[in-house]
């Protein structure tokens, strides 16, 4: 359990960091830029307690938003993906798989997972933050391009920083 927590702590630190001083200045023409920093809450244990997972993506949205300057759109964003996240893990994980402290990664998941769960989950976090950031329906069809064009975007970065500590699953059969 203290290992979780430790590697839970060195994941959000890194990601904060890699977030705010590399992913902060990177778009495309003002239109897409991208949040891997949401991969922290994405490989948070499955079996987390509902009001501590809200906490963290809380404090981990207040975090973004100090190196932003925006007044809780980050906060907003994490805690619609972590209700995302609970609905998502009760439909589609066993019972007594959700109770475990597992970390729904892609070599615990598959791909076939992995990839419906970030994708949906980017998507749900790209639509809070840009309608919550611009708070207006005048230029729409601008604001969902966005939206898709950033959700493409932070995936793509996603699946690279996944695949880049994907560490395949020892199938050892027991005798």
């Amino acid at each position: 359990m203290g290992k979780v927590i430790l590697y839970n702590i060195i994941r959000f630190v890194i990601l904060i960091v890699l977030q705010a001083a590399l992913f902060k200045n990177m778009g495309y023409y003002n239109l897409a830029t991208p949040f891997p920093y949401i991969l922290f809450i994405f490989l948070l244990p499955v079996g987390l307690p509902n009001l501590l997972l809200f906490l963290i993506c809380f404090l981990t949205g207040l975090t973004l938003d100090a190196f932003y300057d925006s007044i809780g759109v980050h906060a907003a964003a994490c805690v619609v993906l972590g209700l995302f996240r609970i609905s998502f893990m009760r439909v589609t994980i066993e019972v007594d798989m959700q109770n475990s402290f597992i970390t729904p990664s892609l070599s615990e998941m598959g791909i076939k997972w992995f990839l419906t769960y970030i994708s949906i989950g980017t998507l749900v976090h790209q639509i809070t933050v840009s309608f919550v950031e611009i708070f207006s329906f005048t230029n729409i069809l601008y604001t969902l391009a966005g939206t898709i064009m950033s959700s493409i975007f932070t995936i793509l970065l996603i699946l690279l920083l996944s695949l880049l500590i994907y560490r395949k699953k020892s199938r050892v059969s027991n005798f």
